[in-house]
């Protein structure tokens, strides 16, 4: 086997996508084809909610995700019944808006184009109705104070769509809500609603495809507009009218009735009577429509962001046919959402469903939606959260949490395997580290089925490195955030079992252990810093008994760690999955940056974010006494990266002073650790970002800013180091290397590259060891951009080092600036 592109072919399947949405309004939008489409930092996201995984994400944005919206979306579902094709808008901060086609029978993706005359600031909002099942009429809103009117025409062929401006609104405060609709007994005319940084909703109507001109102002509010939602024309009392719901930051939910009015030939004087004891009336063509405040809803105690009128529902067999159910959906930043309904006595509008209220660690809703029939509902939180509900009563209502995607919210900044690859840990910037594994079910179709099924720490700092403690049968792990500690943590016997119940170990919970000794869970302390333990023993006891005079938070643990069954939930991860912290590492001068753990799990080396020498010094510190037992000074800037050789004689150290640096460490029959400096290399022109060790062997490869990637070998038992080749240089700067080692005796290896741009390569390394000629390299696969990342490529690891004769295929983990946790499986087809 080798890799001259005829021996040797790669094939790249994508496992698993962890991502959190980005923490906007407006940001995620349920389609009619029932995919869920969110923003995640500059990539648009998608999620099937039926199974629980990311789908996809698509690359093209330049700036992070505001608004994305479906066409048709879940309002107008009845008319997608047979749609082949479905479009989407995204909207980013940097006034761009592109559109996609996504192909149901191909499940593929197209970017159509990105629409022209692009805003000159971020995009707040998209709003839209389909005109027919695959034309539609979208407004866009912006910050530079513009809403856009667009009609999107799709071509005979079907395959081409032609994009038209209509029209062009400049307001003097920016909207961030907007509800578009045919008016009732006129569908050739128009009505925008908008709403934005003051307390006035705007009305503008006119020709379907000519100019809009201002119709009125609604008063009521007294705070900012958050939300706006037409329904369907619908029969009150004998009238034509269409519904505006409208919602805002004073806590409130008003409905008000946009009705045709019979004639335009009344009076002045009844024509102002009427407006001002209803509501204004504005004239569109040779119809007239007033509108009035219908109901006020008030239930809510915090800003209402969201609200959205149940998807129509048909009516018959005939499939355009259909009505709009009275009911409502808010979310609020109050931790809830609400479902509310008119009582059939009274007519009086309630709040027949509430749920989240138990979300403690919801911190808010910043939208919620419907699903296409209307039997879920989807919020989105401010931790960059999904919470799905679904209804699963039949004579009533039953709403029922579900499983949802999840992942980081902020960029990931490093991700480790355990020892046994069994999961993956990664730590973000959003001040969280999660474990995300496959859960094997035997009832599911999928063997494997990747979900997040712990979240060990949750912090105060940004968390920049992680490692996990190698090991036999050991889970511990060590981090390092924006802090001068060094944190230990050890997985408790709730996750132990956990991972068991997902078929991922077989092995005996130490049930040898002192009871009392044996750890259930952790609880975080008042200020979030650190995790302090739940004992088996300790726990029912507190549970039980009577707590009066007892009224400290650090004396009741609000945790209830479980050993889990089946994939968690939202809620359960945020509190109820933490690990206890162990031990705490001092002697850094300033916040941890890079950590390494080496291979028989006895060293850990850090080190520090740093301007001189005397800082940038590498600590090794003692695995089980948690002691320093050695400073390695050679650097004068910050050390990137930090690897041990696969024998532990070597540590590998690369910096932003451009220099590598090699140590043989040394432990004595004592337990004395001592370390000697081989060599230090000006290597690259630029920063050196990466660094990996070939786990068969003394050769490694360095990446650097200056887009190179360098093999070097260490040479005369050690003593001196070499350059063995340079792989052509890259389009953009190197920031992730891992080495895999495929067959020790020829020593040949696979070296995963990522980019700063996001892509990821792999190259074939064979023959390294040979005397007197460089070893041969080429480029074996380069991962098609619909499957990397969008940004920064942070960190890459293979499972294993080293590909096993039984496997055909080995899982490469990738993280990235874009918030997501990827994982590839590598297969070899020989």
């Amino acid at each position: 086997m080798g890799f001259d592109g005829k021996e040797t072919e790669l094939e790249v399947e994508r496992v698993f996508i962890g991502a959190g949405c980005n923490r906007i309004v407006n940001n995620v939008s349920w389609g009619a084809c029932g995919l869920v489409a969110f923003g995640a930092q500059n990539a648009v996201a998608i999620f099937c909610p039926k199974t629980a995984k990311m789908v996809t994400t698509l690359p093209g944005h330049i700036a992070a995700v505001n608004c994305t919206h479906w066409l048709p979306s879940s309002k107008f579902g009845f008319k997608a019944n047979n749609l082949a094709k479905h479009l989407l808008l995204s909207g980013d901060a940097d006034g761009a808006i592109f559109l996609w086609e996504f192909s149901l029978s191909e499940e593929k993706w197209r970017n159509v184009r990105q629409v022209p005359e692009k805003h000159k600031k971020g995009v707040t909002c998209i709003a839209a109705f389909m005109v027919s099942p695959i034309d539609a009429i979208f407004a866009s809103s912006s910050s530079d104070g513009a809403v856009c009117l667009w009609e999107v025409k799709t071509s005979e062929s079907n395959r081409e769509y032609e994009l038209f401006l209509l029209d062009s609104i400049f307001v003097k405060r920016p909207m961030v809500a907007l509800s578009l609709i045919a008016l009732p007994g006129n569908t050739d005319y128009i009505a925008l609603a908008m709403g934005g940084l003051d307390n006035k909703i705007y009305i503008y109507s006119g020709e379907r495809t000519g100019k809009l001109s201002p119709a009125c102002e609604l008063r009521g509010h007294t705070d900012w507009i958050r939300s706006l939602d037409f329904s369907l024309p619908v029969s009150i009392n004998g009238e034509t009218a269409t519904l505006l719901v409208s919602s805002s930051q004073d806590k409130g939910i008003r409905i008000w009735k946009m009705a045709l009015q019979e004639s335009r030939n009344d009076s002045k004087h009844e024509t102002c009577l009427s407006s001002y004891i209803k509501g204004p009336i504005f004239s569109v063509g040779s119809f007239s429509y007033q509108i009035s405040l219908e109901s006020l809803l008030v239930g809510h105690e915090d800003w209402v962001y969201s609200i959205e009128w149940h998807p129509p529902q048909n009516s018959s067999a005939i499939e355009t046919e259909c009505y709009q159910p009275q009911c409502l959906l808010s979310a609020s930043m109050d931790k809830t959402m609400m479902i509310w309904k008119p009582e059939r006595s009274t007519g009086i509008w309630m709040d027949m469903v509430t749920v989240g209220e138990l979300s403690h660690c919801a911190l808010g809703f910043y939208g919620g939606h419907w699903s296409p029939n209307g039997d879920s509902i989807l919020a989105h939180g401010y931790g960059g959260s999904f919470h799905l509900w679904k209804n699963i009563g039949m004579d009533f209502d039953d709403w029922k949490p579900q499983k949802v995607p999840s992942g980081h919210f902020a960029p990931v900044s490093d991700l480790s395997w355990a020892n046994d690859g069994e999961y993956l840990l990664s730590v973000s910037h959003d001040q969280t580290s999660r474990v995300f594994s496959p859960w094997f079910n035997n009832i599911s179709n999928d063997k494997e089925a990747w979900y997040e099924i712990a979240r060990p720490q949750v912090h105060g700092h940004d968390i920049n490195c992680v490692a996990m403690i190698s090991g036999s049968g050991i889970h511990r792990y060590v981090s390092g955030a924006e802090e001068k500690v060094t944190r230990v943590f050890e997985a408790p016997i709730s996750f132990l079992k956990t991972i068991k119940s997902a078929g991922l170990q077989n092995f005996n919970v130490a049930n040898d252990l002192p009871t009392d000794m044996q750890v259930l869970g952790a609880n975080m302390s008042a200020l979030g810093l650190s995790q302090k333990p739940i004992y088996v023993q300790a726990f029912p006891e507190l549970s039980e008994k009577d707590h009066e005079g007892i009224t400290t938070l650090e004396t009741i643990p609000a945790a209830v760690p479980v050993a889990l069954t089946e994939p968690p939930i939202e809620d359960q991860l945020a509190w109820h999955t933490l690990w206890p912290e162990t031990h705490k590492l001092y002697g850094h001068g300033n916040e941890i940056f890079s950590i390494c753990c080496d291979h028989a799990g006895k060293l850990i080396a850090t080190s520090c974010k740093a301007q001189t020498a005397s800082v940038a010094e590498i600590w090794l510190w003692e695995v089980g006494s948690w002691k320093a037992v050695d400073r390695l000074r050679s650097h004068t800037l910050t050390v990137t990266q930090l690897e041990f050789s696969h024998d532990n004689r070597f540590l590998l150290s690369v910096s932003r002073d451009r220099h590598f640096s090699i140590f043989h460490i040394q432990q004595s029959e004592t337990g004395e650790t001592s370390h000697r400096l081989i060599t230090r290399l000006e290597a690259h022109k630029r920063i050196i970002w990466a660094c990996s060790w070939n786990p068969h062997g003394y050769e490694f490869a360095t990446g650097s800013r200056d887009k190179t990637v360098k093999l070097w070998t260490l040479e005369n038992g050690g003593s001196s180091v070499k350059l063995l080749v340079t792989l052509p240089v890259f389009n953009s700067s190197v920031t992730a290397l891992s080495w895999l080692a495929l067959d020790q005796p020829s020593n040949r290896g696979l070296i995963a590259v990522g980019l700063d741009m996001g892509l990821i390569e792999l190259w074939g390394v064979s023959n390294p060891k040979a005397e007197n000629t460089a070893p041969s390299t080429s480029l074996v696969v380069r991962f098609d951009p619909i499957m990397c990342h969008v940004s920064t490529v942070q960190r890459l690891r293979w499972r294993n080092g080293e590909k096993s004769e039984e496997r055909r295929g080995m899982l490469l983990a990738s993280c990235g600036a874009d918030h997501c946790v990827r994982v590839f499986n590598v297969q070899f087809k020989v």
